[in-house]
Order: structure tokens, then sequence, then C-alpha cells
């Protein structure tokens, strides 16, 4: 039976020393192979190379096979076969709202639904967090943070960066509250929220005070409730 599986991280997947990978780790793991196909998404940055270099300079510290998929240059003709013949996709962070525009430009956004549906592991970091969610809370805008439609992959809306941007709480609490945004989670740096299929199976993180949170729409105001969150380490040093 095929399993579709989402991994939708609130940031610091690839931190700048690269000497905290445990989600790198997580997500190729749920492949269920030795040496997973693996590819980076960096549209959200339009395809900038320090993206794509701390990708291939994380998980080739992994048994891995990465490669990426350009959409700002030489583009493979056959998106379809490139993006089905993964194992895993990973897409990173950046311009959400210019990043889907691309990707629906090119019909990527098709593709991928194709390869969740195959088993491929989709997942990411901020951008590629929000963008799998029906709605996500972005600053691709200049000013305010503000709500946006994303792919609807996920039910509900989705919020990276939980802790480390400080707009980033009190502005997700308050468009749940007035309806502006639909009930949603919210994951701090270091946390992945691991659905499969439509279901959250579980929440992970890299860093031992990272959690989860559900954001949900009570009369006129949004409470919030601390999700389960399992810290890898402690797994690991068993």
């Amino acid at each position: 039976m095929i399993k579709k599986q989402i991994i939708a991280m609130g940031g610091a997947v690839l931190p700048l020393e690269l000497d905290n990978l445990l989600l790198v780790g997580y997500f190729l793991k749920q492949t269920g192979k030795r040496n997973p196909r693996v590819a980076f998404i960096g549209a959200a940055h339009g395809d900038a190379d320090a993206g794509r270099l701390r990708f291939y300079a994380g998980f080739g510290q992994f048994n891995c096979r990465p490669t990426h998929l350009p959409l700002f240059a030489r583009t493979p003709r056959d998106l379809a076969g490139f993006v089905l013949e993964q194992d895993a996709i990973f897409v990173g962070g950046g311009n959400t709202r210019s990043m889907l525009a691309v990707w629906r430009e090119w019909g990527l956004d098709l593709h991928l639904r194709s390869a969740w549906n195959a088993g491929v592991v989709l997942g990411g970091a901020s951008a590629g967090s929000i963008c799998w969610f029906e709605h996500g809370l972005t600053d691709s805008v200049a000013g305010p943070l503000t709500a946006m439609p994303c792919l609807g992959f996920l039910a509900g809306a989705n919020c990276p960066h939980y802790d480390s941007e400080p707009a980033r709480r009190p502005t997700l609490r308050r468009l749940v509250a007035r309806g502006a945004l639909p009930d949603g989670i919210a994951a701090d740096d270091g946390v992945a929220l691991h659905f499969i299929g439509a279901r959250l199976a579980r929440v992970v993180s890299s860093r031992p005070r990272a959690k989860a949170y559900r954001v949900r729409k009570s009369g006129t105001r949004a409470v919030e409730t601390r999700l389960p969150t399992k810290y890898l380490a402690r797994r690991s040093k068993k």
C-alpha cells in the first residue's frame, strides 16, 4: 500500500554550520530506502547558488543520491519524469508566492501531487513547509505578515519560524481569531510535522525545547495548544 507523506519543517533544517542535521536524517529515513534519490527545489530563492550548495553540503553527509531541479536555467523537459523518479523532494525557503507562481507556470504543482500520491516523500522548510497546506502565513510581500492560499494537499493553515520571528505568533493568532486564516499548525525552528496522508502522525524536533502548536478559533479569540514533540537526539542515544 502506498504511503503518502509530507514532512513540513519550521526552519533551521540546514543551519549555517551544518552542525545539526537531525531533521535531514529523519526526512531521508522516511523513504525506507538505503540510498534514496532526493531532489532539491530552490525556486523560492530564484535557484540561488547558496541554497543549492547548502543542500548538497548537508544532504551529502548522508547515504543518498542528491540532485536538484532548476526552474530558472535549463529546466528538464520531462518534469513529470524527473519528479516521479525521486524517492524524496525537499523544498527550500524564500518567497512562497513567487515560488508557487513559477510552479504553476511549469505545471510542477500537478507533478508534485502525482508524486505524493505515488509515495514520493515531500517536504521542506519555511516556504517549503507552508506550500503544502491550504493556507500559510507568509512574508512574501513587504510589510506585515499576510495570509495566502497554497496548494491544499493538507488541510488548514501552517506557520513556520514560530519561535524565531517575533511577529509570527501574534499575527497567526490574530488572523485565526478573525477568521482570516483557518485553524492550523505552527512549528518552531527545528520542528518537523510528519503527515501520513491527511493525518498528523507525529511531531519531531532537532532541538530539545522546540515545539509545535495547534491554533484554533474559539469564539472571538484563538486558542493555542502545544503538541507532543519527540526530540530526536534522545532516541538516537538509545
